[in-house]
């Protein structure tokens, strides 16, 4: 087997439990025009036709600004937009006139039947063989007259007076993926032209999405350093949404973070932004650990917890390689088993990523064990997280004093407020259990 061979057979099989957990889940899509019209766009198809194969519901929602700009211009019509803020979200909204609304849905309707010819393709030794996918759209979208804003007319620009949820649901059900557009109708048989985002953010959260995933130039959200965050609690987001108040609605970043934010801190559970330039930036970032785009949720990404039975073989898998090198000794499953209780993890997205245990004994002192944090993840602080917490777990027991036995890492406990000790100074019992042969050192820590 070469070597790409099995780095796919790795990544697959390290895929299985993100295929598990996202079948049946609604996803809402965000594609706006550029991402349409980018030579990229045919590859995200063939992502989007794999995630509904393995079940995921999925509900799109495109954009068509750059398109629409280009039909005015040629037709001698001006675009007229403005930076008004809608449902708290700044955006560049457009002054739709009659003569504007007509050329719009000229261009909606030509991209409409694009995205669903792209999406019919079903050519042998194609990604999409055999996917047989049925792309439905309609009358989901309820909207209202965003009228006379600042003295300035919208005339037939709209706002979202409501989501049909239902109907939408009835369409994933039968695993049809729902297509909407940034028009909108209302009850007296007006169209509206709306923003393609406030489409995407109001029906993720009217559906209860799993997940809102939003397609942008950019690889996520960028730091001053223009690294991507790779994730951001609804809190954080809403900090950089602050420092960058004084930019207006074209400001990529801000946008996708005021969208992120307000699904999140209404009923979507994450947000996601991936670039649309990258070739398989949605797979990599929903099938693997870390992912390449930036995610905002509400939810703690990484949670450190008292460890339960379900953790034993994540906790085997970290401490074996630690065990076979001679850093700690070795624990067998039954008696793992019967540790349990003592033990803590760190989970991030359903691995564990640290350990450690704390064994109290009878003289108030109590002994920290098995401290372990993943090889991927020992630059990021786990270790020391989840020292501090089996350290404020052992104050909560009343324990005044912390002892461990180590023969690779003294010197990161002595940093930790530990200093040496003796064998003479352990507890009885560990004392008549100590390894000469081991000859570790005894460092301990007043509480």
């Amino acid at each position: 087997m070469s070597a790409d061979t099995k780095q796919y057979v790795s990544w697959f099989r390290h895929s299985s439990p993100y295929i598990n957990a996202y079948r049946g889940k609604v996803f809402v899509i965000l594609l706006p025009g550029e991402a349409l019209a980018h030579d990229n766009f045919h590859n995200i198809a063939h992502d989007i036709t794999l995630l509904n194969s393995l079940g995921v519901k999925l509900v799109l929602v495109h954009g068509a600004r750059p398109q629409i700009d280009q039909a005015l211009k040629a037709a001698g019509l001006k675009t007229n937009l403005k930076d008004e803020p809608t449902g708290k979200i700044h955006r560049p909204l457009r002054i739709t006139d009659i003569d504007s609304l007509s050329h719009i849905k000229k261009v909606v309707g030509q991209m409409r039947v694009d995205i669903e010819a792209m999406f019919s393709m079903g050519l042998i030794n194609s990604p999409m063989h055999g996917a047989d996918i049925n792309i439905c759209g309609g009358n989901f979208v309820v909207a209202k007259p965003y009228g006379i804003q600042n003295g300035v007319d919208y005339a037939l620009t709209g706002e979202i007076r409501k989501v049909n949820s239902e109907a939408i649901l009835a369409q994933l059900a039968s695993n049809n993926i729902v297509l909407l557009s940034n028009l909108g109708y209302s009850a007296t048989g007006e169209v509206f032209n709306l923003a393609s985002e406030e489409v995407a953010v109001e029906t993720a959260i009217a559906l209860n999405a799993d997940k809102l995933l939003i397609y942008s130039k950019e690889s996520g959200i960028l730091d001053k350093e223009g690294i991507a965050f790779n994730k951001l609690s609804a809190e954080q987001a809403q900090k950089l949404i602050e420092e960058k108040s004084g930019l207006d609605g074209t400001d990529e970043a801000l946008k996708n973070l005021q969208l992120g934010v307000k699904a999140c801190l209404a009923t979507v559970s994450r947000s996601q932004v991936i670039s649309y330039v990258d070739d398989g930036a949605l797979l990599t970032e929903l099938f693997t650990r870390d992912g390449v785009g930036t995610l905002i949720t509400q939810e703690n990404y990484e949670q450190i917890r008292a460890a339960c039975i379900e953790d034993i073989g994540g906790i085997i898998d970290l401490i074996l390689p630690l065990e076979q090198e001679g850093t700690l000794v070795h624990r067998s499953r039954e008696k793992l088993e019967g540790e349990i209780q003592h033990f803590a993890v760190i989970e991030r997205e359903g691995m564990v990523i640290a350990c450690a245990a704390l064994f109290p004994h009878g003289d108030e002192s109590a002994e920290l064990a098995c401290l372990a944090t993943h090889s991927e993840y020992r630059n990021n602080s786990y270790g020391k997280v989840i020292f501090e917490y089996i350290e404020e777990l052992a104050k909560s027991q009343k324990i005044t004093k912390l002892f461990v036995l180590t023969t690779k890492s003294p010197h990161w406990f002595l940093e930790k407020g530990f200093t040496e000790g003796s064998v003479d100074s352990l507890p009885t019992e560990k004392k008549n259990l100590y390894n000469y042969q081991r000859n570790s050192k005894v460092l301990e820590k007043k509480l």
